[in-house]
């Protein structure tokens, strides 16, 4: 796993440094990045510095936990509340808090409450990276292109040569027209997502490229070049058929 930063603030140092002494244990992924146990510092600390969980005592002297996240700036890292009170438990919650731990700290809660950010922190990042290649997509399908990931890198592939998508459990295969396939693990949503107007999502597991059709089939068919049939779903019939008036 890449290094991962934290913050901690409590007012009673022992506090800090037990919980400190225990990620270190547990987690050594995670880097302190800072130790605070007053609140003004670290309101100035989490203002100037990306980092990625954030954990938080709430009955604090002068500012408390709650009062604190709402002087900063940006929340754009996980919470997880660290206090002695339990009566703080649904308020700590409404603060989208992704844990909450009573001290002393209990080994076993720490580590629940940690492996929760840590698998948000990871989603997030995904939705990110998957977010960064639609932007790819789409900006290479302007110049004609399809990028296709795969297990073996990526593709660059003429929009003329991609007969049709198919959806299959999570990923997509990419038929070409010298009838050769290319499977990649982002599913057909993503490539949906980025297509250009010369393709026609027919099924809800099939996307074609409308230059490869040459015939419609009643019963429910598209065929394109190479006699290649396609499924189409009764609710794309009418628009698919448009497409040609």
């Amino acid at each position: 796993m890449s290094q991962l930063t934290a913050i901690l603030v409590d007012d009673e140092i022992s506090n800090l440094k037990g919980l400190e002494k225990k990620l270190n244990t547990f987690f050594p992924e995670i880097e302190i990045a800072g130790m605070f146990q007053s609140p003004e510092d670290a309101i100035n600390a989490i203002n100037a510095t990306q980092f990625d969980v954030l954990f938080l005592d709430i009955q604090m002297p002068r500012i408390d936990g709650f009062e604190l996240l709402t002087r900063l700036k940006h929340i754009n890292f996980q919470i997880i509340f660290v206090t002695a009170y339990s009566d703080y438990a649904i308020e700590a919650f409404k603060q989208s808090a992704v844990d909450y731990i009573l001290k002393p700290i209990d080994n076993d809660d720490l580590k629940v409450a940690v492996q929760k950010a840590l698998a948000n922190i990871s989603s997030e990042k995904e939705k990110q990276s998957s977010s960064k290649l639609l932007d790819l997509l789409s900006d290479t399908v302007k110049k004609n292109k399809v990028i296709v990931p795969t297990s073996k890198g990526i593709s660059f592939i003429p929009e003329e040569e991609v007969m049709h998508l198919e959806g299959y459990e999570g990923y997509t295969k990419i038929h070409l027209t010298n009838k050769s396939m290319l499977t990649s693990s982002y599913n057909l949503g993503k490539f949906e997502k980025a297509l250009g107007s010369k393709f026609f999502k027919c099924h809800k597991s099939h996307i074609i490229n409308l230059e490869h059709v040459r015939h419609f089939e009643n019963e429910g068919y598209i065929v394109l070049d190479n006699d290649y049939r396609v499924p189409i779903s009764k609710t794309n019939k009418k628009a698919f058929l448009n497409l040609f008036k």
